[in-house]
């Protein structure tokens, strides 16, 4: 990556950071004055425009979360990813069409590792390596927001894109094509820590990047860093995404009550 367009994405990233901490504090006023007041993402929105940049990775990102209803930080996070990814096509898809979504295609032993997990965050670390190597594309969690245009991140020879921070694979932004091998390992090693029941170390390790660092151990995969393509809490933070889910956040989460 030329240092210029690494110096451009990090003059961006600084102005974003700006822009998402005025948004944060703005938004806390909001929300007193209105706390019923929720947003709605859709669960389905088209790409606005046309590229001629052919890629190996489907143009679909998706989504998942508790609840589409967002508060004000939530929904500005969704608007600006959506403004930087105009090409592409957009999915949201909730807790119940998550669990439907594996059940229709996974094999029997898939599906009923995914239902022995009691947890969202692990639910959802599970769904978006099954629903990234069945159609491919990219997916981010819910409180990630691009630091440039996702047709530029993405180069048209690559199988995938991953994102490092501190020398280790993060999870939270994944792009990949369809039927990717180490989308599989990384499934299968999940699969494994649920059927041995390993929750000793939490969520990082039964279903979080932990698993997905050791799947890629020895492996070549096309990679960035995140602060030169995603970052996490530059419009949320854990008040405004879950306002309507105390102590929803996977660190709340007990290792004992990780599985049924």
């Amino acid at each position: 990556m030329k240092i210029k367009y690494q110096t451009l994405i990090l003059v961006t990233g600084s102005l974003l950071r700006i822009l998402g901490n005025a948004v944060k504090i703005l938004s806390y006023p909001f929300h007193f004055i209105f706390p019923k007041k929720r947003f709605t993402i859709p669960e389905v929105n088209s790409a606005k425009r046309l590229s001629k940049k052919q890629l190996k990775i489907n143009r679909t990102i998706w989504q998942t979360n508790y609840s589409n209803k967002v508060t004000l930080p939530i929904y500005c996070n969704y608007l600006l990813n959506r403004l930087l990814s105009l090409s592409f096509n957009y999915r949201y898809v909730s807790t119940e069409a998550r669990e439907e979504y594996i059940k229709k295609y996974a094999d029997k032993r898939t599906y009923q590792a995914y239902i022995q997990l009691n947890d969202g965050a692990a639910q959802a670390d599970f769904w978006r390596l099954f629903v990234l190597y069945n159609e491919g594309g990219i997916y981010m969690d819910i409180d990630g927001l691009l630091l440039w245009c996702l047709g530029s991140i993405l180069e048209e020879q690559n199988s995938e894109v991953l994102i490092t921070r501190r020398g280790k694979y993060t999870n939270f932004f994944m792009a990949s094509e369809k039927g990717n091998p180490f989308l599989r390992e990384t499934l299968d090693i999940i699969i494994d820590n649920i059927e041995q029941r390993r929750t000793e170390h939490g969520v990082f390790t039964l279903t979080g990047p932990n698993t997905l660092n050791l799947a890629l151990e020895g492996k070549k995969v096309t990679h960035r860093r995140d602060k030169f393509t995603c970052a996490q809490g530059i419009f949320a933070n854990e008040y405004f995404q879950y306002m309507d889910k105390k102590k929803g956040k996977w660190i709340h989460a007990k290792s004992e009550d990780l599985l049924k």
